[in-house]
């Protein structure tokens, strides 16, 4: 099976025998999208909440607001139709907000942000392994829909 590696504020779309994977994620949050009937599916390594907060690189896997219309976009041009769900990972409190409960982090501002844009894209949140305190890695089976998260604390998890 082929295998794309997705950076930091990258995302990757692809379809059929393929898995899309993602290491480190701390605060950063991992968008899988999979349209399991057409075999199409796409993984984004969200850095920051919303292009709105940043006057500079609009690189769009870098934000959950333009990294879903963007892979949504790829996925229909793949033969995606409205069957499109989303499993979301990572938005961990990694280092600020873990020592100052009232503090709201990174983590937790990018959590909100892709389930935000999930809805405003009609892309249901089907499955979550978001929050916390620790880092994990996100290895997403495209044809099958199933994604397999690693964590050093807390072990996998199929999600």
């Amino acid at each position: 099976m082929r295998q794309i590696a997705v950076g930091i504020a990258e995302y990757a779309v692809g379809v059929d025998e393929l898995t899309l994977t993602t290491v480190g994620l701390g605060s950063c949050v991992a968008i899988a999208l999979s349209a399991k009937n057409a075999r199409v599916g796409a993984l984004a390594h969200v850095l920051l909440p919303n292009h709105l907060l940043s006057a500079s690189n609009l690189t769009p896997g870098k934000f959950a607001s333009t990294s879903l219309p963007a892979m949504i976009t790829r996925m229909r041009e793949l033969g995606a139709r409205n069957e499109i769900v989303a499993r979301l990972v990572g938005g961990a409190s990694m280092f600020a907000a873990a020592l100052n409960p009232g503090i709201l982090s990174l983590g937790s501002r990018n959590i909100s942000a892709a389930r935000t844009a999930c809805a405003e894209h009609g892309v249901e949140v089907v499955a979550e392994d978001v929050g916390g305190f620790h880092g994990r890695s996100v290895f997403f089976d495209v044809s099958t829909g199933s994604v397999q998260v690693r964590s050093m604390l807390m072990g996998d998890l199929s999600i």
